[in-house]
């Protein structure tokens, strides 16, 4: 059985029929929130976890990458795939051609962010299609040619061939990292997780009463926490145990592995899945303090991800160009995720607020910056440019660019 966690009322007495222990400040102890060892939720002995769509949206992600390393994919193709229509043939995966979902619909599209905000997700869309339009009209013409500054191709780093702009830069990183933000994050963090997602409507009196979904094992509210954690855990092997297999997709599960093999963070990952965890089950207990507080943990958390990995990235280019002999392909292979992580710190959250660690304009600004420093982008870079934006990144988490970069 796992350790119930206890709240009390301070008009009762100690101990109550649960026999738990508030320690003598207040008793007896309310409904106890029984937080499971692992994400496992049942009622009537069926399971109430589904984020079904959440798992085929990371499918899609995932198809689309690998269409990107294709240089024979047409714009077409690549759009297609991106607001994928019900019933169209644009994936490998019969499944995902089956189903109503794509990706597009549900970039910068949370609650929170952009409800009222229908400019910058469209500006924010339009960067997405850019990326594809530039995929393929700039760097596919030029696949079997050698990259030099201002001109597109290809370009060593050590054993892996990268494909890189007139710039330097790798469309598909700014792609994949961009999503992690525009898709993954702002889901979890700005809609799922957000009171006006949960607690829309009658939902709170349904999850009050016990209330499903018609035709479903789940009250609204659990689902809508199910959703957020699927963007984070909806391609793992078990899903109730996910910290096992982490790197199971190329979105947020991917570096919250990575970020948590680095000593300086190491934690982080259980931190993150014990929050979704007990946030889940004081939906169960109708305990919604505490569900609020642990979603603050993973907005906190989850845009800590986001900001170290940012830093990660340009501290790891600048030191493969400070070598004796500049490593440019892996340098700008590092550059291009740096590029798309910073892009996703509009979409992270300080806890405690309705806003990101940094908006829209100071994302903006750092991407001009770290491609400003000459005329052909990327390859006139500076370590002075690395450092300043590092820095500056750093501030507003708590961590160091040491600590971060290593």
């Amino acid at each position: 059985m796992p350790d119930p966690i206890a709240t009390c009322d301070d008009n009762q007495q100690n101990g109550d029929e649960t026999g738990v222990d508030c320690g003598g400040s207040c008793t007896p102890c309310e409904t106890a929130i029984e937080n499971p060892d692992s994400y496992t939720f049942e009622r009537n002995g069926e399971s109430t976890v589904s984020f079904d769509g959440q798992t085929t949206r990371l499918l899609m992600g995932d198809e689309i990458l690998a269409a990107f390393m294709d240089n024979t994919s047409t714009v077409e193709k690549l759009n297609a795939m991106f607001a994928h229509i019900e019933g169209e043939a644009d994936f490998e995966n019969a499944d995902l051609n089956a189903s109503d979902k794509n990706i597009r619909s549900k970039t910068a599209a949370s609650a929170d962010y952009f409800a009222s905000n229908a400019t910058n997700q469209a500006l924010i869309r339009a960067d997405f299609d850019l990326w594809i339009n530039n995929q393929v009209t700039d760097v596919y013409p030029n696949w079997e040619v050698a990259a030099v500054a201002g001109s597109a191709g290809q370009i060593s780093d050590g054993s892996s061939t990268r494909y890189i702009s007139a710039m330097g830069l790798e469309y598909n990183q700014l792609f994949n990292k961009g999503l992690i933000g525009a898709l993954t994050a702002d889901q979890a963090l700005n809609n799922y997780l957000s009171p006006a997602i949960l607690d829309e409507g009658d939902n709170r009196a349904n999850n009050d009463a016990g209330t499903v979904e018609e035709g479903k094992t789940y009250t609204k509210m659990e689902h809508k926490w199910d959703e957020a954690y699927g963007y984070v855990y909806g391609l793992n092997a078990d899903a109730t145990d996910p910290n096992a297999d982490l790197g199971a997709d190329s979105f947020l599960n991917k570096y919250i592995g990575r970020v948590e093999s680095d000593d300086d963070f190491a934690g982080i990952a259980d931190e993150i899945f014990e929050a979704f965890k007990l946030g889940r089950a004081a939906i169960v207990a109708q305990k919604y303090d505490v569900r609020d507080e642990q979603a603050e943990i993973i907005r906190e958390k989850i845009s800590e991800i986001i900001g170290i990995r940012s830093v990660y990235y340009l501290q790891q280019g600048k030191n493969a160009l400070d070598q004796e002999t500049p490593d440019f392909g892996g340098a700008f292979h590092d550059f291009s995720e740096g590029y798309g992580f910073i892009y996703s710190l509009q979409f992270t959250r300080k806890p405690g607020t309705e806003e990101p660690y940094f908006t829209k304009a100071e994302v903006d600004a750092f991407l001009v910056d770290l491609m400003d420093d000459g005329e052909n982008g990327l390859w006139d870079v500076t370590g002075e440019t690395l450092d300043a934006i590092s820095e500056a990144i750093a501030e507003r988490f708590d961590f160091t660019v040491e600590q971060a970069g290593s």
